[in-house]
Order: structure tokens, then sequence, then C-alpha cells
């Protein structure tokens, strides 16, 4: 590895980690002293946690991910699985840390406003994780292998896991107010991720234009496992031929192809805009 891609990784890291420890902020310093869950794998951790009060959330948030890592290792790719080992070990040693600094909730007495801040401070942290190409793993994992095999829309997918893991936080606590509090912090937390990371469930249409799009196309297939499309142009100004890129990607995968494209070809041109809708193969059906 050159030392300026080198540099760059360091910075990418540096982030993630600066996103992982807000979001083990919020749950450790807000959500979990106060019996209150939300979704993905750190919501069933926490459910875990409530049941026996002896596993901490940092141990099974690792294992569980660990898992699922090894279930999807050949679905999705021996390099996005490295980077989810990372980002778990990272994730569980600020859960396990925040657990034993935050016993109690920093906002005594108020379950209401730990709610709204815990759900705020993990959505801006798991937003500052991906846009830096990190990622919590837990539920995407399963998520991306059902969507690999299915034409099921992955954020459909994902929302309904979440509000499955927070129903079932209700008989372990059995408090109807702590599963009201639960459900505000789902929400809140993908409202706030929305913002930062440009759409909960966005989807992004690419238009590359550079001499080096084969070898661009050729990085996303074996990198992201996504596909991309060559489409026919012609300048109008030096009326040469070309072949445009036409990619179709999820948010998660956003940064990446930016990334990419960068790394082959710092010159190209790029055009991206979000799409409202998009229907076919891993994306919406239509009804």
């Amino acid at each position: 590895m050159r030392p300026k891609e080198l540099l760059k990784e360091i910075k990418n890291y540096f982030f993630i980690c600066v996103g992982l420890a807000i979001f083990s902020f919020g749950w450790t310093a807000f959500l979990i002293p106060s019996e209150i869950t939300g979704g993905g794998i750190s919501g069933i951790a926490a459910i875990l946690y409530f049941a026996t009060g002896t596993i901490p959330v940092g141990i099974s948030t690792f294992v569980f991910n660990i898992i699922l890592v090894a279930i999807a290792w050949k679905v999705l790719g021996r390099k996005f699985c490295i980077n989810t080992i990372i980002c778990t070990v990272i994730l569980s040693v600020f859960m396990t840390l925040g657990q034993y600094l935050f016993p109690e909730p920093l906002v005594a007495n108020d379950p209401f406003m730990c709610a709204m801040i815990g759900a705020a401070l993990s959505g801006v942290g798991v937003g500052l994780a991906l846009t830096y190409g990190g990622n919590t793993g837990g539920t995407d994992i399963i998520v991306l292998m059902v969507s690999k095999y299915r034409n099921i829309s992955y954020g459909r997918v994902t929302l309904y896991l979440n509000i499955f893991i927070v129903l079932s936080s209700y008989f372990i606590v059995q408090s109807l107010d702590r599963l009201v509090y639960s459900t505000v912090v789902l929400f809140v937390y993908i409202f706030i991720s929305d913002i930062v990371i440009d759409g909960y469930k966005q989807t992004f249409q690419f238009m590359v234009f550079s001499s080096k799009n084969k070898e661009i196309a050729e990085k996303i297939n074996t990198d992201l496992h996504r596909g991309a499309t060559f489409l026919k142009g012609s300048g109008s100004f030096n009326k040469q031929e070309t072949n445009v890129l036409l990619i179709i990607a999820h948010r998660t995968d956003k940064m990446n192809i930016i990334r990419i494209i960068k790394e082959v070809d710092s010159s190209a041109f790029i055009s991206i805009s979000k799409v409202q809708s998009v229907f076919g193969k891993n994306f919406e059906r239509i009804r």
C-alpha cells in the first residue's frame, strides 16, 4: 500500500472509530441504563442483557456479529466481511467500556429524554461510520444476504426486522412505557441517520464519464459485488464515441463507489442523483 493510500485508510478508520464511539455512547450512557432498546444486533444484545443482567452488551454484540460474518463470508465477499469484523471489534470494545463507565443513565429519572438523546447520538454515530466506509454489521448482513437471492426491498426488510426486535423487548422488560420509548428510539434513529447518510432507504444513480470505465466497472464488480451498465454515448463537441457507465446502488455503497472511481480515474466526470424509486432485482418490486 502506497503512503497516500495508507493515510487515506488511517483517516477513514479514524472517523469510523469516532462514529462507533458516538454510537456506543448513545447506547451505554442513555439507552441501556434506562432499559430502553432499539433495532439491530445492539438491540438484541441489549434485550439479552436485560434478561440475564450479566452478559455485557459488547460481548454479545461481538459474538452475534462474528456468527453472522461466518455465515455470510462466501455470500458477501471477503472484503466486506473483514471490514465488518474490524468494525465489530471496535464497537464491542466501546460498548464494553461504555457499560462499565455508565452504570446509570446520564439523564436520571427522565427515560424519554434518554430515549431521544440516545437515539440521536446513535444515529449520528452510525451515519458517520457508514459515510467513511464502516458498518455495524448486524441486521445489515442478514438483509444483504436475503436481497442477494430474493427480489426484496432492502429498506423494508430492515424496518420489519428492527420493529420485530423492538416489540420483542416487551416480553423481557414488561413495561409498556419502555416499549413506547424503544419505538421512539427506532424512528428517531432512522430520522437522524437519514440526515447524516443522505437517506435511510435512499438509492443513487451514478453516471460516470471516463476513459477508464471498464476498469472502474471491474473494480466495482470485484470489490462490491455490484453490477454496472455501459451505455453508448457521443460527445457533441469532440464528436467522439465513448462508453458511459451507469450504476444504481444503495446508500451503503455510495461512498465506496465514489472512492473506487477516484482511485481508478481521479479526473473522471461523475453525475450522482437521488432516485425516487428503483424497481427490479435487489430493489423494489412493482406492486
